[in-house]
């Protein structure tokens, strides 16, 4: 593709991008005057004036960096637990019969329930790592095992008749396999995490939390600092789900995916 093409294509995505945002603005402001209440539906520039005063503060950086290391750590366990759990279910049996059906439960339970019981079991700041730690283990599961069923059986019987060892085995076959269904299980479970390891905070109320300041501003009636922590978290999790994008095309250019 032409560079000028190439130009041109970014810039329309832009552009549509920049509509799109003031459209929704303009329709935000729009309600906030019907309804003329900031406590019910504060104006955009409103909610910007207050983003900037938390922007300004020291507090701010901390308790967003307390909150997306908690949320990272789980995303990074869920991670790393769902994986070697898909292998030890597709390899053994035994193991499928006993762990498959509880993983699945904790696919089909929703994540409050989680919430609730683990607060009489784990301290709350420790409690959004365990939450994000189950709702992205599952993710990781089910995909990984398909990846790992659906690599091609005429590969893995050539590398037996031509003796490959298994370590190589796995780094030739499997992996390339397994990557695409992989990419994609953490492209969707980022979004998953930081969902729920902000409901567990606004629950839990950890002493530095994100969520913990978005249940304050609403107890004390603070309807505007409640819209400008929503935006942090949005924009947070844009720009992590953006970050793992970008690192996994580098990764499916290596395996070929």
């Amino acid at each position: 593709m032409m560079p000028s093409t190439m130009r041109n294509k970014n810039n329309s995505k832009i552009l549509k991008i920049l509509v799109s945002v003031i459209f929704w603005l303009a329709v935000w402001q729009i309600i906030s005057m019907i309804i003329d209440k900031v406590l019910l539906v504060p104006s955009p520039l409103t909610v910007l004036a207050h983003l900037y005063v938390l922007l300004a503060t020291v507090d701010f950086w901390q308790i967003t960096a307390t909150s997306l290391w908690r949320i990272m750590l789980g995303f990074v366990l869920g991670t790393v637990f769902g994986v070697a759990l898909a292998v030890l279910t597709s390899t053994s049996k035994i193991a499928d019969t006993l762990i498959s059906p509880v993983v699945r439960v904790v696919r089909a339970t929703p994540v409050v329930s989680f919430i609730i019981l683990a607060l009489v079991w784990i301290h709350s700041s420790s409690l959004p790592i365990f939450i994000v730690f189950l709702m992205v283990l599952p993710v990781l599961w089910s995909n990984v095992t398909a990846g790992i069923a659906d690599t091609d059986k005429q590969l893995l019987e050539m590398a037996r008749v031509f003796h490959i060892g298994r370590l190589k085995t796995v780094m030739k076959v499997y992996v390339p396999s397994v990557m695409p269904y992989f990419l994609a299980a953490c492209i969707s479970s980022i979004g998953l995490a930081w969902k729920s390891g902000i409901a567990a905070e606004v629950i839990a109320s950890p002493r530095i939390a994100m969520g913990t300041e978005m249940q304050n501003a609403k107890i004390y009636l603070e309807t505007p600092d409640v819209f400008a922590w929503t935006i942090v978290v949005i924009i947070l999790s844009l720009i992590i789900e953006k970050i793992l994008v970008k690192l996994f095309k580098k990764v499916s250019i290596k395996y070929d995916v």
